[in-house]
């Protein structure tokens, strides 16, 4: 007759969650009868769950079903070991050889090309970015102006790069060549008309009453401003049936200054033009609205100025948003009769042109504080390849 307890009996010796997982498990597997009374209905009782657990001490492999089991319980939780091989392979070799990338003349000469070992090219491998050639900042800048001039109907001539010869003025710095030191190519009939203006006058002028030089004129020098391109290109235009012309050059021009910050003895200088009847201080002011605006800067003014050779003349001014303040930016004027008549233009005809430096808006789109920077030999090779493209403030 086997023992017999009371529900509630519980071994002193037991923790209470054992007891409840041990009768839950009895009853479970009916080795005990669960009323009133416990009854035991078994002799012998097999513990599969410490199997298991001897099992998974020894290392041996379980069922998922088993494992799921556990696992809920929390009598076992899940954990993975990596574990590695290392055996030797057909290229071992006591020590590490590099492998060779090129035949070098040195590897012939020394006949151990034949014990190299090439390493394999790899056909689908990008190689190095080929080094090309870029624009210089100055360049930018110059084709963005050209592409200005052009949407205002001006036309680019290649003659803007030849050498050019200016009558030399007192208020430049000039650089004489030494040889050949004099010029005898002057039209001589154009070189009388000029002397004669100079020396007393005419076409409404008293002229500087001077006695005027041909040896003075005859010098060669390095032009000081672009001015002396549009003298040359005026006097072949007034020997031609009169027509309006607009023309425009950016070249570079020389004055025999200190190099410094701000001043390059070498620059460049931009120039426009406008030939035709009856043009007024009127329209020379709306073409400068109309060219700056395009450059971003619509907020202009203008100061009265001298010029040798326009009246009136006029310096331009912007309002520079960055320095709260008007800043130069060019100059500009009319040309004068005592210029334009000796050429042989018709009294009527008038020319409007104005002028500013190539570096000085470079310098600012760029962010360059020394000119040096910008042209010359100290120039950095990187930030032409660094600089981004040219818009002048324009959409």
């Amino acid at each position: 007759m086997a023992p017999l307890l009371k529900m509630n009996y519980r071994p002193k010796k037991l923790d209470p969650s054992v007891f409840k997982i041990g009768c839950s498990q009895a009853g479970k597997n009916k080795w005990v009868d669960m009323g009133k009374q416990v009854s035991r209905k078994v002799q012998h009782v097999e513990d599969k769950v410490k199997d298991l657990l001897i099992r998974v001490q020894n290392g041996e492999e379980l069922g998922k079903d088993d494992i799921n089991s556990l696992k809920a319980r929390k009598l076992i939780i899940a954990q993975t070991w990596k574990g590695y091989s290392v055996r030797k392979g057909p290229n071992y070799a006591p020590k590490r050889k590099k492998v060779a990338t090129d035949l070098t003349r040195e590897n012939l000469q020394r006949g151990d090309w034949k014990e190299l070992e090439f390493k394999e090219y790899n056909f689908n491998a990008k190689g190095p970015p080929a080094e090309a050639g870029h624009l210089h900042p100055l360049r930018k800048v110059e084709q963005q102006l050209k592409s200005i001039f052009l949407q205002m109907g001006f036309w680019n001539f290649d003659a803007l790069f030849q050498p050019q010869q200016h009558p030399a003025r007192d208020s430049h710095d000039t650089f004489f060549l030494e040889a050949p030191s004099t010029t005898q190519q002057l039209p001589e009939d154009y070189v009388e008309l000029v002397k004669r203006v100079h020396e007393s006058g005419g076409y409404g002028s008293r002229g500087y009453m001077y006695d005027w030089k041909r040896e003075e004129a005859n010098k060669n020098l390095l032009r000081t401003h672009t001015t002396a391109v549009s003298t040359r290109m005026l006097y072949a235009l007034a020997k031609q049936p009169f027509a309006p012309k607009r023309y425009f050059s950016i070249d570079r021009v020389f004055r025999n200054e200190s190099v410094d910050r701000t001043h390059l003895a070498e620059f460049h200088q931009i120039e426009g033009l406008v030939c035709d009847r009856g043009l007024t201080l009127g329209d020379l002011i709306g073409v400068l609205n109309d060219f700056f605006s395009r450059l971003g800067m619509s907020k202009l003014r203008f100061k009265p100025a001298y010029n040798p050779y326009t009246e009136p003349s006029m310096e331009i001014f912007s309002y520079h948003e960055g320095l709260k303040k008007w800043v130069e930016i060019g100059n500009s004027g009319m040309f004068r009769p005592e210029m334009l008549l000796p050429m042989g233009f018709p009294e009527d005809v008038r020319v409007i042109a104005w002028g500013l430096s190539l570096e000085r808006p470079t310098m600012i789109l760029y962010g360059v504080d020394n000119i040096r920077d910008l042209f010359g030999h100290k120039v950095d090779l990187g930030l032409i390849k660094r600089n981004p493209i040219c818009r002048l403030g324009m959409d």
